[in-house]
């Protein structure tokens, strides 16, 4: 759907050009930004290339372990449905970890392997389950402390200190993660009370 509405913007500019008289306009204006996404594109390449480098340094130190380790007892409280020795919160450990260093690839696969785990204890297997939810909850609205890929985008564009966004995201996403865990408490606070 959403390829089809660019499509009749692109084709309705373009008309729009060639009833102007405009047309060459639109051929170098594509070929400018033909330019430009090659020049960003390597440019970004470069900089997620030197952050997955520090992520994966890091884990052979045994960083994001660590990391882990401390979040799993703050975890615990966000999932009072899961047992304590449940085998998700290890995965779930490592992605809210990668997260929060701002590495949302690294983190895919944890998250992949969380859902699994917890799919597998799912009482409903058609249904989501709460733990589920507030996984989903804790990836989408997850609090970053350093968000590489705004900052390799501001250095690709030349920003003067592109790490200068890093307070100002780590605020917003405490804020978002805070009103989205908050939310998910008081309805299944609601759902436990309808039962």
């Amino acid at each position: 759907m959403l390829d089809k509405m660019w499509l009749a913007l692109i084709g309705a500019g373009t008309l729009c050009a060639v009833c102007g008289g405009r047309a060459d306009a639109v051929g170098e204006a594509a070929f400018a930004a033909a330019e430009n996404a090659l020049q960003l594109g390597l440019s970004l390449a470069a900089s997620l290339s030197l952050w997955l480098g520090l992520l994966k340094i890091a884990e052979e130190a045994g960083l994001m372990q660590l990391a882990a380790r401390l979040l799993a007892r703050p975890l615990r409280l966000l999932f009072p449905g899961l047992p304590p020795g449940h085998p998700a919160f290890g995965p779930l450990s490592l992605n809210v970890a990668a997260n929060l260093l701002g590495l949302g690839n690294a983190a895919t696969p944890f998250g992949i392997k969380t859902m699994e785990l917890l799919q597998q204890a799912n009482p409903q297997p058609q249904r989501a389950s709460a733990p589920m939810l507030t996984f989903l909850l804790l990836n989408t609205a997850g609090v970053t402390l350093l968000p590489t890929l705004v900052i390799g985008l501001r250095a690709a564009a030349g920003a003067a200190a592109p790490f200068d966004i890093a307070p100002a995201a780590f605020c917003a996403s405490l804020c978002g993660c805070m009103a989205a865990l908050l939310v998910d408490a008081l309805l299944r606070r609601l759902t436990e009370l309808r039962r």
